[in-house]
């Protein structure tokens, strides 16, 4: 080789950056670079919407455990990555796919709990706040902290002041001051934090429980929690009363009340 030689490296394939396993209908997306804490690149960025479109088609996934491999959850998008192209045309590229997974979180039919261990921080954080549920152990911390390197965290905001209050969601986009696991709950960030020993068991028990509700209630419920959230209150009654009056003759619906006025348990297939 010439001596000033440049060598280029070629992006992980996705499969590498991104496992998955599947057990007993609960899918796990294991996000794989622990070296660079799980940070955001964009082949993972495009290896989590792939799986997603792949998951959200697949009726024998019921739940989907998000995690992280090595000693952090996420570290955020990958500022290394991003610095070798300083264009606001590939910003502004990079930004959209990274919306593209964040909300193709929110439409996936199954619901997604945030399994979190070591840090979350920026988009990290981001993926925790848009996740439907999220358990993590009580070592975890929490923070949107580009404001300390110069950049607002303006994406992971919308995420989190749709999760936290309006002043604990501006507060720690403004400071960048990192949270812990109790503080998290309290904020309204994270549904529980457990002992690092007991969080795999607290995560499965999760989602093995609501793997084993009935499948169309919990699509439907998903659905309409995240539609009636947008709507001012009398349209959101609206759609709530359409879609319970459709709900009462859903098979699954019918057995189990059924069931309850016979007092039996459900038979559902």
């Amino acid at each position: 080789f010439m001596k000033n030689a440049t060598v280029v490296k070629k992006a992980p394939p996705s499969s590498l950056v991104l496992r998955t396993t599947e057990d007993n209908g609960v899918a796990t997306l294991t996000l794989n670079r622990p070296a660079q804490y799980n940070a955001l690149s964009e082949a993972l960025l495009e290896a989590l919407e792939k799986e997603f479109s792949i998951i959200a088609a697949d009726n024998t996934i019921r739940v989907v455990v998000l995690a992280g491999a090595g000693q952090a959850f996420c570290a955020g998008h990958d500022l290394k990555e991003m610095r070798q192209t300083p264009d606001t045309a590939y910003y502004e590229t990079l930004f959209k796919q990274c919306s593209r997974v964040m909300l193709s979180m929110v439409t996936l039919p199954q619901p997604i709990i945030a399994r979190v261990h070591g840090t979350a921080t920026a988009a990290g954080c981001q993926l925790v706040a848009n996740a439907d549920l999220a358990i993590a152990s009580d070592a975890a911390r929490f923070a949107v902290s580009g404001i300390n390197l110069g950049l607002f965290c303006s994406t992971p905001g919308v995420a989190l002041s749709r999760n936290l209050s309006r002043k604990r969601s501006f507060e720690l986009l403004m400071t960048g001051r990192f949270i812990n696991a109790e503080t998290a709950v309290e904020y309204g960030l994270i549904n529980q934090a457990v002992s690092n020993e007991a969080l795999d068991r607290a995560v499965s028990g999760l989602a093995n429980e609501i793997a084993s509700k009935p499948e169309s209630a919990v699509r439907l419920g998903k659905r309409l929690f995240y539609q009636q959230l947008g709507q001012p209150l009398e349209e959101a009654y609206a759609l709530a009363g359409k879609q319970m009056a459709c709900n009462m003759g859903f098979p699954e619906a019918i057995e189990g009340i059924d069931a309850f006025i016979e007092k039996r348990d459900p038979e559902w297939s």
